[in-house]
């Protein structure tokens, strides 16, 4: 009785699932409306959006967007600004920031300011002024 169930349980989702695929319809006025302000292709209606086409770089325009703002090459389409090449220091823009303010390395772009390197003690700069006011 139970190989039976779980059988007929295979059976229904089988179907279940060949029904949601005889269904898929990705070019709707939604997913093409999703298109134009992504600039993206996931309704197959604009092929000049998809990425690594001439007229549109890896990734979409979000993701290049973040890339822009980051400092970093998420999308694919700013390989000069990937961790350790020339110009671009590990870490992104947030985390050196951060490195900076707080004296820290978790970017991996200050590697004096790592704890126990001459010229900084251990802890960070943030600790270390909570410890002279106390």
């Amino acid at each position: 009785m139970l190989r039976q169930r779980e059988i007929l349980s295979a059976i229904a989702v089988s179907a279940l699932m060949l029904g949601l695929a005889a269904c898929d319809n990705t070019n709707t006025a939604a997913t093409r409306a999703a298109d134009r302000a992504a600039g993206t292709n996931t309704s197959g209606a604009y092929p000049t959006q998809s990425d690594g086409t001439r007229a549109n770089p890896a990734g979409t325009e979000a993701t290049r967007a973040l890339d822009r703002a980051a400092g970093t090459n998420t999308s694919g389409a700013y390989p000069t600004q990937s961790n350790g090449m020339p110009g671009n220091p590990p870490g992104t823009e947030a985390t050196r920031a951060l490195d900076r303010a707080a004296g820290t390395n978790n970017s991996g772009a200050y590697p004096t300011q790592a704890d126990g390197m001459p010229g900084n003690p251990p802890g960070t700069a943030a600790d270390r002024a909570v410890n002279r006011a106390r």
